[in-house]
Formats: structure tokens, C-alpha cells, sequence
């Protein structure tokens, strides 16, 4: 086993830079998702670590050694595609079988490792089956077999679930990170979706424009985004932003016409900010019906409803506060019309805020 260390790495096509001195490390035995929009670099981070794109700058190392001149196959690496990769022409078990045959392994071996993994993926009967009658979930599996039989140090996944329906994606996560749990293998896993980043991993690098906004655990970048970024990406339906300026000697938050109280946890920040211009946070689960039972310091306001999407387990609400959108978590019992007015409460322990130049978080 061993950890994974990006120190400096850069990455550029031509006069295009993807990714701009990346720094970080991977604990021997951890699980992190690399997380951003598309084109953010997360792809190309995982390529570079394991050999298929030439690093600029930098160094990666895997475990003690440092890789950047090693080819893939000396990395101790083993990769789950998003397209499978499997080939057409041979048996589950031959796809299982060949990167192990490659190495001049032992049939004995080889038989032992394959029968182990398909019985841990629950593919054994499957083995005599070609690609082509094997569903996206059962192919999913095979790619996942494929690199457990090679026992590598580090496994890396590159958004693998993509292509699954929606059900099966949440099987597949959950039996993804049951297995990494079990083998206790390095592993770094790329997504897009913030949801399996926040199911998945022990940590959770969100990179966004070849940069990394913030690496931390799933509740950390939900507690305390570092950034606005990071704030609107973590979190569904997305936190709330309100243009602000701090006034009133760290009490209040003045915006459109309606002021709303800072709690006292924020105070000592806004008294040494008065009359800087914020962004004030709150997700949409803070936001709650009158009545309800709350936590905390809260302050009442009254929406005029947009849009009511009922969900089942919760209807999201949107709503302008003056000129201000506000989206809400609540009881789908009751679901609002459009035009209606609904008294809310804003659980005000709950508010981020950040600045409105620099993004960064306040306190």
C-alpha cells in the first residue's frame, strides 16, 4: 500500500494551463474524490498520476518513489475507466485473466485471484460471458474486477459511474466504497458529481479552473466552505447568496431593504468589517416554515413564491425577498401556489459569509 503526493504539479497544453501548481497528499489507505465542474482538471490530475499525460512541473509520487519518468505499467497503479474499457472479444473471465497473464503470473495464481474477485463482485456467474450480454452495471463490475486482481497500491477511478442509470449509480457507490473499505487501498476517485464526492470520500479536493479551492472532509466543506466556490458547488439544492454590506457595528446585515440580524458567533467578525461589502450565505435546509422548531438565534421573513417543486420527502420552494431569490426546504405537506406569501425563519447560526471581492470566507 501507499500514499499518493502532488507537490508543484502543473499541467499545460501549449499556452493553456489546466493545472496550476496542484498541491496534495493522499494518505496510504484513503479515499478521496477529486470533485469540480467539467473542465476543471480533475481528469487530467488522475491521468497524470497514473502515467497517461506527461506532467509540466512538479513531481507525483507514489509511496516513496517519485514517478514523474516512470511509465504506467511500473507505477503499481490499476484504472477504472468511465467507458469500461473491456475487450469486445474476450470472456469476463479473460478480461479478468489478461493483465495478470501479461505479468507471467502462475495459472494457479491467476484462478485463485480471479475466482476471489468475481465472488466479491458477485460476477462469478458471468465469467464465460462476452462484453456485449453483460448490462452497464455488470460491465461496471468487471472494470472494477480487473483492477482489484492486480492488487495494486493505488486504485484510481475516473468517473466510473457515469454511464449507469440513476439507481444503479447509487449501488454502485455504495458497493465501490464498501469494497475500498475492505481492501483498504489507496484510492482516488474523479467525479462531477458532487453527491457521490460526498457519500464516497474520506476527503473530498474540489478543483475548480486547474486550481484547488479546498480539500477537507465532506462535513468540513459543508460546515465551513473556505470559498464562495466551494459553498455554491457543495450542497442541492445550492446555498443562497445575498449581496450584503456589514453595518451597524457588526449587528446587522443591510440588504435589499430587509435587514437581517448577525448571530452572536459572527459578531466579532462584522464589528471589524462594518461597511464591507459581503456575500451572505444560508442553504436552503436552514431555511425553514414558521412554527417549525429551529436551532438557535433565528430571524423571520416572508417570501412571494416563484416556484414550488414538490420532491416527495420535501418541496423546494423559490421565492423573492424583495429583490433577493431565496430557495427553501420544506415539509411537502404543505405545498405552496405561486403568488403565495409564506412566513419563513432563517436559522442565522447557520449563515456563511464571505467577501465579496476576494470569495474567501469570513470567520
Amino acid at each position: 500500500m501507499a500514499g499518493v503526493t502532488l507537490k508543484g504539479v502543473q499541467k499545460r497544453f501549449d499556452k493553456t494551463v489546466v493545472i496550476k501548481d496542484l498541491d496534495l497528499e493522499i494518505k496510504d489507505q484513503e479515499f478521496m474524490v477529486l470533485v469540480g465542474p467539467s473542465g476543471c482538471g480533475k481528469s487530467t490530475a488522475l491521468r497524470m498520476i497514473a502515467g497517461l499525460e506527461e506532467i509540466t512541473g512538479g513531481t507525483i509520487a507514489i509511496g516513496d518513489r517519485v514517478v514523474n519518468d516512470l511509465p504506467p505499467k511500473d507505477r503499481d497503479i490499476a484504472m477504472v475507466f468511465q467507458s469500461y474499457a473491456l475487450y469486445p472479444h474476450m470472456t469476463v473471465r479473460e478480461n479478468l485473466e489478461f493483465g495478470l497473464r501479461i505479468r507471467k503470473m502462475p495459472p494457479a495464481d491467476i484462478d485463485k485471484l480471479v475466482n476471489h474477485a468475481a465472488q466479491m463482485l458477485g460476477i462469478d456467474h458471468l465469467l464465460d460471458r462476452k462484453p456485449r450480454e453483460l448490462s452497464g452495471g455488470q460491465r461496471q463490475r468487471v472494470a472494477v474486477g480487473r483492477a482489484i486482481v492486480r492488487q495494486p497500491s493505488v486504485f484510481l477511478f475516473d468517473e466510473p459511474l457515469s454511464n449507469l442509470d440513476a439507481k444503479l449509480r447509487v449501488q454502485m457507490r455504495a458497493e465501490i466504497a464498501k469494497l475500498q473499505q475492505r481492501l483498504k487501498t489507496t484510492t482516488i476517485y474523479v467525479t462531477h458529481d458532487q453527491v457521490e464526492a460526498m457519500t464516497m470520500g474520506q476527503r473530498v479536493a474540489v478543483l475548480k479552473d486547474g486550481d484547488l479551492k479546498q480539500v477537507g472532509t465532506p462535513m468540513e466543506l459543508y460546515d465551513h466552505p473556505a470559498n464562495l466556490f466551494v459553498a455554491s458547488f457543495i450542497g442541492t439544492p445550492p446555498m443562497n447568496f445575498i449581496a450584503a454590506t456589514i453595518a451597524d457595528g457588526g449587528a446587522t446585515l443591510a440588504a435589499s431593504k430587509y435587514t437581517l440580524p448577525v448571530p452572536a458567533s459572527l459578531r466579532p467578525v462584522t464589528a471589524k468589517n462594518a461597511g464591507r461589502r459581503v456575500m451572505v450565505g444560508v442553504r436552503p435546509e436552514n431555511i425553514l416554515e414558521a412554527g417549525v422548531d429551529t436551532r438557535g438565534e433565528t430571524a423571520a421573513l416572508t417570501v412571494e413564491v416563484e416556484i414550488a417543486e414538490p420532491l416527495g420527502n420535501e418541496v423546494v420552494v423559490h421565492g423573492r425577498v424583495g429583490d433577493d431569490l431565496l430557495v427553501a426546504k420544506l415539509d411537502p405537506h404543505h405545498v405552496p401556489g405561486l403568488g403565495d406569501k409564506v412566513n419563513l425563519v432563517i436559522e442565522l447560526d447557520s449563515l456563511h459569509l464571505f467577501d465579496a471581492e476576494t470569495e474567501q470566507r469570513l470567520g
